[in-house]
């Protein structure tokens, strides 16, 4: 055990009445929606990265936090290890998500990353044994160090892909043995700055080969999870190959992966990516590719990505409207790859964070829950497109040819009808 949440008590649901700051207003983790409990609806997952890792940094000031596991030793990453299922159990969050970098300390050579990651991994799962956390999913970090400047899988260095492509394995292996529900493939820097010097071309192959490799060797392995990619758009490189969800779904069907590898959308990257979360999350559902969630926000007075906790209920709400209506999630969830802001700094914060987090997501959900069961807007949706159940949606089997004689025969001469958006806006905010 650690002293560092020495204090602070298990959080409890106490409904929306209470007054106590360590407990929640609105998720109770055994409440039933659509016959299913809450926690299995949310599948809710602390990021081990911001909450465990992060200094406090910005891109104008460095560290902030003063965490007692900083340092690059194995003593400090186990007792970061203990201070994070401490965390877990105050909070009963049922999951978690990490990168490698985030649980080993940085090695001199590959083989000492590696030898560092399966102690840490064998730690975890003795920590995960005796508290019933289990692993939402695990990732490799290809971006922060300097090796991968000019991306990873898309890098012009072959060393470098080979570098990636085998740290991936060690990733995948040690999400396998922790019973990984995911594999995560983020491409922080899977892009480029100009096409001065880039070959878009080359590169675009050499991300299809990586990702089927990836893909391959989890079979290989028997690793029964859902292989993920997190669309991510600008920042830090200019062009992004896995801008959005549409751009991921092309990438996946020009090299057959489409049924392979879902992904894995997050609130503030559709924003950048000038999309609104529920627009994703409703495209990647159509296309039958809809696996988890980064539930954060951005600063909307802020141009770059602030990672920050879910706040805004209205906002869940439609977000979880288009999982539910999807299905909900199988093997995904909701992980909170959201930070502290760098000026809140005590343990504390840290826990009223994810406290308010969940009950903003539970209230979000339990109300999308609430418009689907009514189905009015779907009812709204429905009537908009009437035509096409009727004679005339037989349109779609005829010719240019036919349409144009059927149009001019019959004097068709259509007028436009209200969409209707003020108001389904309004019947939106009923159920809030």
């Amino acid at each position: 055990m650690t002293d560092f949440f020495a204090g602070i008590p298990k959080i409890a649901y106490e409904g929306p009445d209470s007054d106590n700051d360590y407990a929640f207003r609105h998720y109770n983790p055994d409440e039933e929606v659509f016959g299913k409990r809450l926690e299995d609806h949310l599948r809710f997952a602390v990021a081990y990265w911001h909450s465990f890792a992060w200094e406090g940094g910005d891109p104008f000031g460095g560290q902030t936090f003063l965490r007692p596991w900083f340092g690059d030793t194995m003593e400090a990453a186990k007792l970061k290890a203990d201070a994070a299922f401490e965390m877990f159990a105050i909070l009963g969050q049922p999951f978690f998500c990490f990168h490698d970098a985030d649980v080993r300390p940085k090695g001199e050579t590959f083989a000492e990353n590696t030898s560092r990651l399966r102690e840490m991994t064998d730690y975890f799962q003795g920590k995960m044994e005796q508290t019933g956390t289990r692993l939402l999913w695990g990732t490799a970090n290809l971006f922060s160090h300097r090796r991968y400047m000019a991306g990873a899988a898309t890098n012009p260095d072959p060393d470098v892909f080979a570098f990636a492509a085998a740290t991936v394995k060690t990733c995948i292996d040690a999400t396998q043995q922790l019973g990984g529900q995911n594999y995560v493939l983020w491409g922080g820097r899977e892009g480029y700055e100009t096409l001065l010097n880039t070959d878009l071309t080359r590169e675009r192959q050499q991300a299809g080969r990586f990702l089927s490799m990836a893909v391959d060797y989890a079979k290989k392995i028997g690793f029964e999870g859902t292989i993920l990619i997190e669309p991510k758009p600008q920042e830090p490189t200019k062009h992004q190959y896995d801008y959005d969800v549409a751009t991921v779904y092309s990438f996946l069907t020009e090299f057959g992966l489409q049924d392979e590898v879902k992904v894995n959308i997050e609130q503030g990257h559709a924003i950048l990516a000038g999309h609104s979360f529920e627009h994703e999350l409703a495209l990647a559902a159509s296309l039958g590719v809809l696996g988890s969630i980064d539930m954060n926000r951005n600063d909307y007075q802020s141009g770059w990505d602030t990672d920050q906790f879910p706040n805004s209920v209205p906002e869940v709400m439609l977000a979880y409207y288009e999982v539910l209506k999807a299905g909900g999630f199988t093997t995904g969830g909701t992980n909170f790859d959201a930070k502290l802001r760098r000026q809140s700094l005590d343990a504390s914060d840290l826990i009223l964070a994810h406290v308010g987090a969940m009950d903003v997501c539970a209230a979000g959900l339990k109300a999308a829950a609430r418009m689907l069961e009514d189905g009015k807007l779907e009812d709204a949706r429905t009537a908009r497109y009437a035509g096409w159940t009727s004679e005339r949606g037989d349109v779609l089997d005829q010719d240019l040819e036919t349409i144009a004689a059927d149009v001019e025969q019959n004097d068709i001469n259509p007028q436009p009808h209200s969409g209707r958006q003020e108001a389904l806006e309004n019947l939106v905010n009923r159920y809030l």
